[in-house]
């Protein structure tokens, strides 16, 4: 039988005096979740504290509903306690998220991905990313018309299509597959992947460290590159049910 390892760490970075990151582990309902906040202010740190607790009540009522559901339905309430925040206090219009949400299923993930931050897999030694960034410049590199490497330093490389609590319709994309021992997921926010490229993210998965230990390491990388933005990483290993072990990390 596959259990789950999780670890959760966030850091405010150099730059900014705030943490609109959020995040939030839940072992005993089987589900890691991902915020970064935008709307300045204090209120990219409300969305994104909205979106892990409308993660938690969806996921603490199931009612034996499938992942796929779970995910959605979190996503779509998120969506609303955003948009309704906003009617009653028009000082943070436009405040929102980009969002992660990972779970398991029979020997199985499903991944819900909203803007730019992402879900990678580590398996067999090798880092796979499993979503796609929902901004200007990936579609620019979907076209053809620059490559990931002019990507990175695009200045419109932070313009987001599609966020949490911008409109009544969101868009969630799922992606789903099998787990396997030993497979570990990275959820981040773009502190970390605008900081460091994914083969130095490869280097330190790979590294012989415990779980909090490698996640420390990707905050610190992050921030010896300039560290501009809030760095917020989830790591979670699949393991064989006597080996689960959680260490979380609060925001700081």
């Amino acid at each position: 039988m596959l259990g789950l390892m999780f670890v959760g760490k966030s850091d405010t970075g150099l730059v900014r005096s705030n943490n609109e990151d959020a995040f939030l582990v839940n072992p005993e309902l089987g589900f890691a979740a991902l915020a970064d906040g935008m709307g300045g202010a204090a209120a990219g740190e409300l969305a994104s504290k909205f979106f892990v607790n409308a993660a938690l009540e969806v996921f603490s009522q199931n009612n034996h509903e499938d992942s796929q559901s779970l995910l959605r339905k979190s996503f779509r309430l998120a969506n609303k306690m955003i948009l309704d925040h906003a009617d009653a206090n028009p000082e943070h219009k436009g405040l929102g998220c980009t969002a992660e949400l990972l779970t398991f299923f029979d020997n199985r993930y499903a991944v819900a991905h909203v803007g730019d931050s992402r879900t990678y897999l580590f398996r067999h030694r090798e880092l796979k990313p499993l979503t796609q960034d929902h901004s200007f410049v990936q579609e620019l590199v979907n076209k053809g018309v620059i490559n990931a490497q002019e990507a990175r330093q695009h200045r419109m490389r932070h313009v987001i299509l599609r966020a949490v609590g911008q409109h009544e319709d969101l868009e969630v994309e799922l992606i789903l597959g099998d787990a396997l021992p030993g497979d570990l997921f990275l959820l981040c926010s773009d502190g970390l992947t605008d900081m460091i490229e994914d083969y130095l993210i490869q280097s330190i998965l790979a590294e012989p460290l415990e779980l909090d230990e490698r996640a420390q390491r990707l905050i610190d990388a992050a921030k010896d590159s300039g560290g501009h933005d809030n760095v917020t990483v989830v790591l979670c290993e699949v393991v064989e049910q006597d080996q689960i072990a959680t260490y979380v990390q609060m925001p700081r």
